[in-house]
C-alpha cells in the first residue's frame, strides 16, 4: 500500500439543549471520535511517526537547505575567551531564515521556529541553555552527526522543505509561549507578558476573572511539568504552598475513605482553597497520564494579587447597599510612556441603573459604539438586555433627560442639563445607530424616540443637534451594493426617524429576517402531505396550530412535533418560539394528533439522496464554486445582526420579539455543507470518479481559504475529514502527490489544541471582509456565559457583559465595509452567461472548465441535498470499499 496522510478520525460536534420543546442552545463545540472498524488501517508512515520524529525530520531538511546555500554559515567562533566549534549566533540563523524565501515572514516566526528545534533536541545551545536567543553572543549547534546528509544527496523536495517549514511554524506559537512561562517572571519581555495573557483569555480556570487580574496573574504564573502517570502532586494534609491550573493532561482528585472523587482536566483548576483559608490540602493530586503540564501560583503571588485587586476597587453605596464597583485601570498599557497613559476607572459590577448613569457621567459627546478605548458605550448597548428590558432603559434615559440639577447658579444648572442633554441624544443616536429596524414596532421605543424629538424641539440649544445627527445618521444609506449599483436615500418619515440607522441599511436586504417578517411555513402530515401557512418568524406554536386548524379537523386534539432523519420526535411546548426557523439539518415539522404519534415516520427527503451529483460538479470549476458558495455565504453573514449572538447563547426565551434566525441560518448552512462533502463522495461509486470529486472539494477548500470564506472552508475540510471519506484509502491513494500535500497543509488550520491556535493567528493577520468560522465564536459566547455568573451578589457582572461584547464584535471587524468584493464573481454581473470555452486556472495550478451557467449554479448551491445520518454514511463508506 502506498504511503499516504494521516487523516483525522473525528469530527466537529455542534451540541445543542433543548429542554421541554424549547428552542435549542448551543451548550458546547468539541472533536469528538467517530467510532469505526477501519480506524487502525495502516495508511503509511505518518501514523507511527510521532511529533518528535517530525521535528527531527523538518530539521534535518532545514539543516541540509542551510549547509547548500550559506556554507559558511555554520563555522567556529570566539567569544570571551571561549571557542565554540561548528556553530552559529542566533542572529545569524534568524537572519538566514528570513532571507532564504521559505516563506518566513517575521523575526518572531522565525525566533518560534528556532524555539521548537531547541525543544526537540534539533538544535542545541553551546552551553546547553533551553531559551533560544535571537543575539549575536548566543551560539547554537546542529546535532550533526545525525543530521548530516549522506554523500551526493540533496534536498530532492522543495515542496517537502516548505511543507516543514509550515510545521515548524504552526508549533512556533506554543514553543514561544511555553518558553515564557518556564522564564523566571522578572524576565519576561512585554510581548511574552501579552502572550500570556492572550492565552488566559481562553483557559475557564480564570474566565471569571476581570482582565486586569488576568494580567497580573500573566507576570507571575509558573510552568510545572511532570512525566510520568502516578506521580503525586501533592498529599492530603500538606501544607498548602501554591494554586494549580491543568494546562496539557489531566490529574486524579483522590481523598481519604473515599478514594478517586474527581477527575481534572485541561483548563480545570485545583488548590486555591488551602491558599485562600490557610489550610492543609484538602485532597491528593495523583497525576492520571504521562506528560502533563501545569500553570503554577505561588501562595506569596496569590496573596498579593487578591491585595492589590482590592486596594485598586472602589465600591459605591446608597442606603448601606453596594450599588457600583470599579477597578481602577492603566489606559494604555504599562510599555508607554507616563505621558500617553490615563488612570480611569471601569466598571466591574452595578445595578442597572447606576451603569447607566456612570455611563451618562463619564461617556464623551463625541463617544462610538467602536471605541477601541473607551468600549462602555459599546459593550452597555451590545448587551444591556441580558440585565435590562428595553421599556425600563427607556424610563431610565427620560427620567435623566428630564433631570434638574438640584444646587448651583442658573448658569450652573443650565449648564448641566444641557450638557446631560447633549450626552443622552448621543446614547440614543447610537443605540439606533446598532439596532435599527429591531426597535420597530417596540411602543416603548417609539414613544421615547418621539419624547425626545418634542423635547430636544422645545430648546433651540439641541434643535441644531438633532438634525445634524439626523443628516450624519442617513448619509450612510447611499451604500454601494455588490453589484455596483447605489441604493436611494430613503427620506425621514417623520421627527421619530431623525436617528436613521446605518445598520438598518446594512441589514435591510432580502436576505435579513426580522421576528415580525412573515415566512411561509412547511408542516407535514402523517401521510407526508405538506400544508404551507405564512406566518411571523417568531410565531408560536400555538398560532401555529391555530392557523392550521381549519384544515387539520376535528379528530382529536393537535400537537407540533419535530422530527429528524433518525425518526426522534421532540413534542414543541405552546408557547415555544421562532421554531420554524430554528429547525436543524433535515429536520421538519409535523402537526399530528396524539393517536398518531407513534406510527409517525420520517418524510423520505429527510433521509437524503439516494444519488450523487457528480456530474453537475464536473460542469463547474472548484474555482466558480468557491466564487458562488462565497457570494452565497456574504449575503447570509451580513443578514447576522450583532445582538443575535447574545439571544443564541443567553437564550431566545429570555426575550421577546426578538429573533436569531439568520444566525441558525448561517449555521444549518454550516452542517449542510459539511454534510454534502461526505454525501457526495459517498455516493460516487467509481474510483476514479470519486478520485477526481475529492481532488475539487480539497481545491475548494483552498479556494475558500484564498476568499476568506473560512466558515465554509472549514465545513468542506469537515467534509472531506469525515471518517466515512477519510477510511477511503483507495480512493486517497489515487490523488496526486500535489494535491495530498496541499489537503495537508489545509489541515493545519483545522487544528483544534491550545484552543483552535492555528486559526486564531491566521484570523488576526486577515484583512476585513472575512466570514470566520461561526462555530467557534459561539463556542466562545458560551465559554463566556457559562463560566461567569450574570449575578454576583444582586449587582450584574459587568466584565461579563464587557467580553460578550468584546466577541460580539469580532462580527463587525470581519466585515469591515460590509460590501467590499470578496470573491471574483462579485465584479460581474451575477446573470451574464458563461463562455463555455473560459478556461481557469485553480490554486494547484491546474486547468478547471466551467460550462455550467452562472444561475444554474447559484440555483444548485442554494438547494444542496445531504445524508445528516453518520451511521447512513459510514454504511455507504463500506459498501464502496469494504
Amino acid at each position: 500500500m502506498k504511503k499516504m496522510h494521516l487523516f483525522r478520525s473525528s469530527s466537529y460536534e455542534i451540541r445543542l439543549e433543548s429542554e421541554g420543546g424549547s428552542l435549542p442552545r448551543i451548550q458546547g463545540i468539541r472533536w469528538t471520535p467517530l467510532l469505526d472498524t477501519e480506524s487502525t488501517l495502516d495508511y503509511g508512515h505518518s501514523l507511527t511517526q510521532a511529533p518528535s520524529e517530525k521535528i527531527w525530520r523538518a530539521g534535518k531538511l532545514l539543516f541540509i537547505h542551510l549547509t547548500s546555500t550559506r556554507p559558511g554559515l555554520i563555522r567556529d567562533h570566539k567569544h570571551h575567551l571561549r571557542h565554540h566549534r561548528q556553530c552559529c549566533s542566533g542572529k545569524e540563523l534568524v537572519d538566514w531564515l528570513l532571507s532564504a524565501g521559505l516563506a518566513v515572514q517575521t523575526r518572531s516566526q522565525a525566533i518560534g521556529i528556532c524555539q521548537v528545534l531547541v525543544d526537540g533536541g534539533v538544535l542545541t545551545h553551546v552551553k546547553q541553555e533551553w531559551h533560544f536567543q535571537d543575539k549575536d553572543t548566543q551560539f547554537y549547534r546542529f546535532a550533526e552527526l545525525e543530521l548530516s546528509p549522506e554523500p551526493g544527496t540533496g534536498l530532492r523536495d522543495a515542496e517537502e522543505l516548505l511543507e516543514a517549514l509550515g510545521f515548524l511554524a504552526q508549533l512556533g506559537p506554543d514553543a514561544l509561549l511555553t518558553m515564557a512561562l518556564r522564564k523566571p517572571p522578572a524576565q519576561r519581555t512585554e510581548d511574552e507578558l501579552e502572550l500570556i495573557f492572550e492565552e488566559l483569555l481562553h483557559i475557564k480556570a480564570v474566565a471569571h476573572l476581570s482582565n486586569s487580574v488576568k494580567r497580573e496573574l500573566a507576570s507571575v504564573l509558573m510552568f510545572e511539568s511532570h512525566q510520568r502517570a502516578g506521580t503525586v502532586l501533592f498529599s492530603q494534609g500538606d501544607k498548602g504552598t501554591s494554586w494549580y491550573i491543568v494546562w496539557k493532561g489531566s490529574v486524579n482528585v483522590v481523598t481519604h475513605g473515599k478514594g478517586l472523587v474527581a477527575t481534572l482536566h485541561e483548563g480545570d483548576d485545583f488548590g486555591q482553597l488551602a491558599l485562600v483559608n490557610d489550610a492543609p490540602r484538602a485532597a491528593t493530586i495523583i497525576l492520571r497520564e504521562d506528560n502533563c503540564h501545569f500553570l503554577r501560583v505561588d501562595k506569596q503571588d496569590f496573596n498579593r494579587i487578591l491585595k492589590d485587586v482590592e486596594a485598586n476597587t472602589m465600591r459605591l453605596k446608597e442606603h448601606g447597599k453596594v450599588v457600583l464597583v470599579l477597578q481602577k485601570n492603566l489606559q494604555g498599557g504599562s510599555s508607554q510612556p507616563a505621558t500617553a497613559r490615563s488612570t480611569r476607572y471601569l466598571v466591574m459590577a452595578g445595578t442597572p441603573e447606576k451603569i447607566l448613569e456612570h455611563l451618562l457621567e463619564f461617556m464623551r459627546l463625541d463617544a462610538t459604539l467602536y471605541d477601541p478605548v473607551d468600549t462602555l458605550l459599546g459593550d452597555f448597548l451590545l448587551t444591556y438586555t441580558v440585565f435590562m428590558p428595553t421599556s425600563q432603559l427607556c424610563r431610565a434615559l427620560l427620567h435623566h433627560f428630564r433631570a434638574e440639577l438640584l444646587e448651583g447658579s442658573e448658569q450652573e444648572k443650565a449648564t448641566y442639563s444641557l450638557h446631560k442633554r447633549r450626552k443622552i441624544l448621543r446614547l440614543v443616536s447610537q443605540w439606533v445607530l446598532l439596532y435599527g429596524r429591531l426597535l420597530q414596532g417596540d411602543r416603548s421605543t417609539t414613544a421615547l424616540l418621539q419624547n425626545l424629538a418634542d423635547l430636544a424641539s422645545q430648546d433651540p440649544r439641541l434643535g441644531g443637534l438633532v438634525q445634524e445627527q439626523a443628516q450624519d445618521r442617513r448619509r450612510p444609506r447611499a451604500l454601494e451594493n455588490g453589484d455596483g449599483s447605489v441604493s436611494p436615500q430613503p427620506k425621514a418619515r417623520s421627527s421619530v426617524n431623525w436617528l436613521a440607522s446605518q445598520e438598518e441599511a446594512i441589514s435591510n436586504s432580502s436576505c435579513a429576517l426580522r421576528a415580525q417578517d412573515k415566512v411561509p411555513y412547511e408542516i407535514y402530515r402523517p401521510d407526508h402531505s405538506c400544508l404551507i401557512t405564512v406566518l411571523p418568524v417568531n410565531a408560536s406554536v400555538r398560532d401555529i396550530l391555530r392557523s392550521l386548524a381549519p384544515r387539520l379537523g376535528r379528530d382529536g386534539e393537535h400537537v407540533l412535533v419535530k422530527v429528524n432523519s433518525a425518526g426522534d420526535k421532540v413534542g414543541l411546548q405552546l408557547d415555544a418560539v421562532g421554531v420554524f426557523t430554528a429547525l436543524g439539518l433535515n429536520e421538519r415539522l409535523f402537526a399530528v394528533s396524539v393517536e398518531e404519534l407513534g406510527s409517525l415516520t420520517p418524510h423520505p427527503e429527510q433521509l437524503g439522496p439516494h444519488i450523487g451529483s457528480s456530474e453537475t460538479l464536473d460542469l463547474i470549476s472548484s474555482k466558480d464554486l468557491a466564487s458562488h458558495l462565497t457570494d452565497y455565504d456574504w449575503n447570509l453573514f451580513k443578514s447576522i445582526h450583532q445582538v443575535e449572538m447574545i439571544h443564541y447563547i443567553v437564550g431566545p426565551q429570555k426575550f421577546h420579539d426578538v429573533t436569531t434566525a439568520n444566525l441558525e441560518r448561517v449555521m444549518r448552512r454550516f452542517n449542510e455543507l459539511q454534510y454534502w462533502v461526505a454525501t457526495e463522495l459517498c455516493l460516487c461509486p467509481e474510483v476514479g470518479k470519486r478520485a477526481q470529486l475529492l481532488r475539487k472539494f480539497i481545491k475548494l477548500a483552498a479556494h475558500l481559504k484564498e476568499q476568506k470564506n473560512l466558515n465554509s472552508f472549514f465545513a468542506v475540510m469537515f467534509g472531506v475529514s469525515n471518517t466515512a471519506v477519510s477510511r477511503l484509502a483507495k480512493t486517497w491513494e489515487r490523488l496526486p502527490h500535489k494535491i495530498r500535500k496541499l489537503h495537508s497543509a489545509l489541515e493545519r488550520m483545522l487544528d483544534p489544541s491550545w484552543n483552535h491556535r492555528v486559526y486564531r493567528l491566521a484570523v488576526a493577520k486577515l484583512s476585513p471582509p472575512i466570514i470566520p468560522f461561526v462555530p467557534l465564536l459561539l463556542k466562545d459566547m458560551t465559554f463566556i456565559h457559562e463560566g461567569n455568573r450574570t449575578l454576583a451578589e444582586n449587582l450584574i457582572n459587568f466584565e461579563k457583559m464587557h467580553m460578550m461584547a468584546k466577541t460580539v464584535r469580532v462580527l463587525q471587524r470581519c466585515r469591515g465595509d460590509a460590501h467590499a468584493p470578496l470573491s471574483p464573481l462579485r465584479n460581474r454581473s451575477p446573470h451574464r452567461p458563461e463562455d463555455p470555452k473560459a478556461v481557469r486556472i485553480s490554486t494547484c495550478s491546474e486547468q478547471s472548465l466551467s460550462v455550467r451557467s452562472p444561475v444554474s449554479t447559484w440555483a444548485y448551491l442554494q438547494h444542496l441535498k445531504a445524508i445528516d445520518s453518520q451511521k447512513e454514511l459510514l454504511r455507504l463508506s463500506h459498501d464502496l470499499e469494504s
